[in-house]
C-alpha cells in the first residue's frame, strides 16, 4: 500500500538554472519511473540558508509531495546521498492530518490566485 510522503531538497547554488532544472527533472523522473504518484511539486527558488553548508550561504529549494511504497524511500535517499549537487534533503511520511493540511493549503492558494 502506498503512503504519502513529502521530500524537500536543497540544490547547490553553483549550478546554472538549466542544471538545477535538470536535477529536479531527474528526481521527478525517478519518482514516476518507480510507480510514485506526484501529488504536488513546488519550486521555492534560490533562498538564503540559515547557516552555511559546504561554505554555501544560499541554495535552490524544491519540494515534492508524493505517494510511494515505503521500501522506495530508502532507495531514494541513497541516490540523494550520492548526488553531490544536493546540499541537504529531508523526506517525511505524512499522516492523514498533514495530507489534509497540505490539500487545504493548495486549494486556498488556487482560490486566491
Amino acid at each position: 500500500m502506498q503512503k504519502s510522503y513529502e521530500t524537500v531538497f536543497i540544490i547547490t547554488p553553483v549550478l546554472s538554472d538549466d542544471q538545477a532544472k535538470e536535477t529536479v527533472s531527474k528526481y521527478k523522473k525517478m519518482l514516476t519511473d518507480n510507480g510514485c504518484k506526484i501529488v504536488n511539486e513546488d519550486h521555492w527558488g534560490l533562498r538564503k540558508l540559515q547557516y552555511p553548508i559546504q561554505k554555501k550561504t544560499t541554495g535552490f529549494y524544491h519540494v515534492f509531495e508524493f505517494q510511494a511504497e515505503p521500501a522506495f524511500i530508502a532507495e531514494l535517499e541513497v541516490v540523494y546521498k550520492r548526488d553531490e549537487r544536493l546540499l541537504r534533503f529531508l523526506t517525511v511520511a505524512l499522516d492523514k492530518h498533514a495530507v489534509a493540511y497540505s490539500e487545504r493549503k493548495r486549494n486556498k492558494t488556487k482560490v486566491v490566485a
